[in-house]
């Protein structure tokens, strides 16, 4: 149904796809997987007219096809839902998935028939989207939802989907593959680029492997397993489990108490304390973002009611900054929109937060232009980030390589506290590896952590203590090591509290 035949692809001096080909079958579930960077979404994205290929061709339903623009691609039938999303926040959610289809003509912009339609899609996949709905509202959720309904919308017969379930709970991923059967059941051929290797063998029929920009490995899903693709995609022998010692807690480091934000916050109430991570698990939208947010600052001190000590001292109304400057470090959930200036080069990126004093300034007053080079090109060795140039825009790296700079940057501080959220979403195996050892050994060396993660496999894995979090409430506390998927997934859906 599509083929990629010997596609290459360079940005400057990166070479990000070389002679990749990939035949994908009509009727199946294609899976591509690889490191961040190894050129999965490039290739998928000049099978989708966004790039255009230096060579090599693209054959759709076995004719070559000149792809030159996205809008080629919807005419052959093919539709993409990417990574970091192609949607304009002003606009309400049925004004940008009829963008560039609309109905009607110029003159009569019939909004409410494609409203209709969206609802009934809406309604059809379980994804729960007002049409009336600002983009700038949504949770990062609700806009992947919005992007899928954008494909469906235009009746893609080629879906291509860039880390689909990264913001799913483990049942909305459930209800998310039965959709994906259905699609293959009417003879549609989906296309996912994932790091999840367990998804990878539930859902799918075949599978590409890339690595540093070629294709490494072709294997029906059938005739192999997690620890191989692992190998193939790092190149090495990946440990496919969180290893760390028993946590030995000291001081009290975060304290909460009764904290509320009108419609999110409902009374919580947690403590963190140094050399221990706590973990908390629930379904997208109870409050988890607006609690992170909170503890680092972003949120307006009037929204809020409570009290949050730090150290025994109240920072109930300090700001961002403050809290930075007492060894609070934040990893946001959204690293676009919280994370990073995407035009600014990965040096400048890479100072964010701490830019106004030393190390970053000479005697408080110039950018230390020199040095802040050094010390990114350091971070960048450091935590692996790939392309190894802290000139490049931070635009220029994918979005697990946006991560661990993110992650090398708040490390860097050194924390006392560290407020993480979803630190490996979308991002590959290697670099999941990568982050869990850095966050184990930032709890080892003394910092509290507070993680929150979609993740089940991933918070109960690094937790020391697991907090459920329920319409904006902590409905209770469990024992990492002993909860079942399924206790913890009640508790998420407020079907019991512990």
């Amino acid at each position: 149904m599509l083929e990629l035949r010997n596609i290459t692809k360079r940005f400057g001096n990166v070479l990000a796809n070389d002679r990749v080909s990939i035949v994908v079958r009509p009727g199946s579930i294609h899976a591509i997987v690889g490191e961040n960077g190894a050129g999965k979404s490039t290739a998928m994205k000049i099978a989708y007219g966004f790039y255009r290929a230096d060579s090599g061709e693209i054959l759709v339903g076995g004719k070559p096809q000149p792809i030159q623009t996205p809008h080629d691609a919807i005419t052959l039938g093919i539709g993409m839902v990417h990574q970091h999303f192609m949607l304009v926040e002003t606009m309400t959610v049925a004004e940008n998935i009829v963008l560039g289809a609309e109905p009607g003509n110029a003159t009569t912009l019939d909004l409410r028939r494609a409203a209709k339609r969206i609802s009934s899609l809406s309604e059809e996949f379980h994804l729960a989207i007002d049409p009336d709905a600002l983009i700038e509202t949504l949770s990062v959720g609700q806009q992947q939802r919005v992007e899928l309904l954008k494909a469906l919308y235009r009746e893609a017969r080629i879906l291509i989907l860039d880390e689909p379930t990264a913001v799913l709970t483990p049942q909305e991923v459930e209800e998310f593959f039965q959709i994906l059967r259905r699609m293959r059941e009417q003879g549609k051929a989906v296309i996912i680029i994932t790091h999840k290797l367990d998804e990878v063998l539930a859902i799918s029929d075949d599978v590409t492997v890339m690595r540093d920009g070629r294709v490494v490995g072709q294997r029906k899903t059938a005739d192999t397993n997690a620890a191989e693709l692992a190998r193939l995609m790092v190149g090495r022998e990946v440990l496919l489990r969180v290893e760390k010692k028993p946590a030995t807690p000291g001081r009290g480091v975060l304290s909460v108490r009764d904290l509320s934000m009108k419609g999110r916050l409902r009374g919580v109430s947690l403590e963190v304390r140094s050399g221990e991570i706590v973990g908390i698990a629930g379904v997208e939208g109870n409050g988890q973002t607006e609690l992170i947010e909170a503890l680092a600052g972003l949120v307006n001190g009037r929204d809020l009611r409570g009290k949050v000590e730090f150290e025994g001292k109240d920072i109930s109304t300090l700001t961002a900054r403050a809290r930075k400057e007492l060894g609070i470090a934040h990893v946001p959930e959204d690293r676009h929109r919280r994370g990073l200036l995407l035009d600014s080069s990965l040096a400048e990126n890479s100072i964010l937060g701490v830019h106004y004093r030393q190390p970053a300034t000479r005697g408080g007053i110039m950018l230390d232009v020199p040095g802040i080079r050094a010390r990114a090109q350091q971070l960048i060795q450091d935590f692996d980030v790939r392309p190894a140039n802290s000139d490049l825009p931070a635009r220029a790296l994918s979005g697990g390589n946006q991560q661990k700079l993110i992650i090398g940057r708040e490390f860097g501080l050194p924390p006392k506290l560290l407020l993480v959220s979803q630190p490996t979403r979308g991002v590959d195996i290697g670099a999941i590896e990568f982050i869990h050892r850095k966050l184990v050994a930032l709890r080892d060396a003394g910092c509290a952590v507070l993680l929150v993660s979609a993740e089940l496999e991933e918070v109960t894995a690094l937790a020391d203590r697991l907090l459920v979090i329920y319409d904006g409430r902590i409905a209770g506390e469990l024992d990492p090591a002993r909860a079942t998927k399924e206790e913890v997934g009640l508790m998420m859906t407020g079907g019991v509290s512990a």
